[in-house]
């Protein structure tokens, strides 16, 4: 003899947020858009700095023109700054290292 399984689908909805969740993600992602405008609008500060200054905090003009070109409308810039930057004092202290 021989038995089968069977299971009931019954198709009930998972449960949704709450209203309260929901308006926290919704501010969130606001603040996010908010914030990636505003790196941008400071990059645009930075690339009116001269060559002398931007190597000063360890950026190139590059770098700044990369970020901007690499990342999306609403995408924060400033993370491929922050590893431009620091991947540049990695190598100048490597260089003072072996020097």
């Amino acid at each position: 003899m021989r038995t089968i399984d069977r299971t009931l689908g019954l198709g009930l909805p998972t449960p949704s947020l709450s209203l309260m969740a929901r308006v926290v993600l919704a501010l969130s992602n606001v603040a996010s858009i908010w914030r990636a405008i505003r790196n941008r609008k400071e990059i645009e500060y930075l690339n009116e700095l001269n060559d002398a200054q931007l190597s000063d905090i360890g950026l190139t003009r590059q770098d700044l023109n990369a970020a901007l070109t690499t990342s999306t409308f609403f995408g924060d810039p400033s993370g491929h700054l922050t590893n431009s930057a620091r991947r540049c004092a990695r190598l100048s202290a490597f260089g003072s290292f072996r020097g």
